[in-house]
């Protein structure tokens, strides 16, 4: 029997001849559509990780608020499972104001917590998100010098100019910003230059495993003497090892960050009366 012509314009022979584009993008609708229901509902928590001082372990610099969504059924699903599907959407800007307020709450109940936030470039001018910044600043006079604002690598060159300008008037109210995931892009060293980040996060993909990967660990000390030249504070990400926590002190890491030293959380672990007291 002789085979139908495929056409590219016909969605059956489109999904019998490439069945894994199929396959991603019904899993894409899926993705999109389970994370508005749950926006819809508000059924999105932070989870708390440390940062860490390599000078003291058991004192966290500050804690990142890492997005998570409840799906249909109430099981948490976080924000690498979702995040690249809806990141150039109008559920992307939802997800950063949801992300930005609870974060905002979190300084505002406890006084001594430093907090990191992820946001997208995108969100700048978006005027629910800017609303929920500005409100979050002038309710609390503390809140700005307590509150970081992370920016993956890969958003802040999509607009490098609106990051730069958004930048300098929010570090003059105090607020510092934290380039994300550096190393795992395309970055434009004369942007770097003018963006004046407080703190540079090595990506993982570099970090996992170092203490046995000499191509990485000669990448790393370069990252980090980019960091240094600019005067940012360096911060190792999935540290998950003793061997590899030790290889990044003896190089110099400023802070690290990762399951070795704790787990995201949805319970804030500064709570904690031993966390507690490690932090004051």
């Amino acid at each position: 029997m002789p085979k139908r012509p495929v056409s590219l314009r016909d969605p059956i022979a489109t999904a019998d001849s490439n069945p894994l584009a199929f396959a991603v993008s019904q899993r894409d609708r899926e993705t999109l559509s389970m994370v508005a229901r749950a926006i819809e509902r508000r059924d999105v928590v932070l989870a708390f990780q440390p940062v860490v001082q390599t000078s003291r372990p058991d004192k966290p610099a500050f804690y990142e608020g890492l997005i998570r969504v409840l799906d249909d059924t109430g099981r948490v699903i976080p924000a690498k499972d979702f995040i690249e599907t809806i990141e150039t959407t109008e559920l992307g800007r939802k997800i950063d104001c949801l992300t930005l307020e609870m974060g905002l709450m979190s300084l505002a109940e406890d006084h001594e917590l430093r907090l990191s936030v992820n946001m997208s470039a995108r969100s700048i001018g978006w005027p629910e998100w800017t609303k929920t910044l500005q409100r979050g600043l002038a309710a609390d006079e503390t809140v700005a010098e307590r509150l970081i604002l992370e920016i993956t690598e890969s958003s802040a060159m999509a607009m490098p100019e609106l990051v730069s300008v958004f930048m300098q008037d929010m570090q003059l109210k105090g607020v510092s910003f934290a380039l994300d995931d550096f190393g795992a892009g395309y970055t434009s060293f004369r942007y770097l230059r003018e963006f004046y980040f407080d703190i540079l996060k090595i990506d993982g993909q570099f970090i996992t495993g170092i203490a046995r990967n000499r191509d990485n660990q000669v990448l790393t000390q370069a990252l980090m003497s980019i960091a240094q030249h600019f005067e940012m504070f360096t911060v190792a990400e999935a540290v998950e090892s003793a061997e590899d926590a030790a290889w990044l002190a003896h190089a110099g890491i400023d802070c690290m960050q990762g399951y070795y030293f704790g787990a995201p959380t949805i319970m804030p672990p500064w709570k904690a009366p031993a966390t507690k007291q490690a932090q004051g």
